[in-house]
């Protein structure tokens, strides 16, 4: 039988377990550029194991899913983190396990982020494709390049659900 996965608001200290939220709400920032541009700093630790990797810059485009949406397997990246930053003000969700074996159905989190949030998913830890809501929906990405397989997918015993 499905389990439905409630959704929770995106907050730092919810998604700790599994990486860095991205957003400029409580960051550390300062002025630059003689006070014409604010910085904020230091979002995410980007990990792309720097002994045989290098850090890329990536553009996803992302559909919709039908609704309910069913959550039947779920990836995660071995070598190295991913971040996510959405390029419209829409929200979009995130579903995510901690990092070991294989997940068990109700080791599954849903958050919601809001269209100024994004995320860092930290080496190792199980997440499933990109989600985007209602209507298209495009992502700049940041991760992995490098020998060595950096993607791990593994189908759940028995799908979770999202229902809006």
């Amino acid at each position: 039988m499905a389990r439905r996965l409630k959704i929770e608001p995106l907050t730092r200290a919810g998604f700790a377990p599994f990486g860095d939220v991205i957003e400029m709400t409580g960051a550390q920032h300062y002025p630059i550029n003689q006070g014409y541009a604010e910085r904020f700093h230091d979002l995410a630790r980007i990990d792309t194991g720097a002994e045989n990797g290098e850090t890329i810059i990536s553009l996803f485009h992302g559909r919709p899913r039908p609704l309910p949406i069913e959550i039947g397997f779920v990836e995660r990246h071995p070598l190295g983190s991913q971040a996510f930053y959405p390029l419209q003000d829409r929200d979009w969700l995130i579903v995510v396990a901690e990092a070991g074996p294989a997940p068990a159905i109700d080791t599954l989190h849903a958050f919601r982020a809001t269209g100024r949030q994004g995320i860092n998913y930290a080496r190792n830890v199980w997440h499933y494709p990109l989600l985007v809501l209602d209507q298209q929906g495009d992502f700049l990405i940041v991760d992995r390049k490098g020998p060595g397989n950096n993607l791990e997918e593994v189908e759940l015993p028995q799908p979770a659900i999202i229902q809006l």
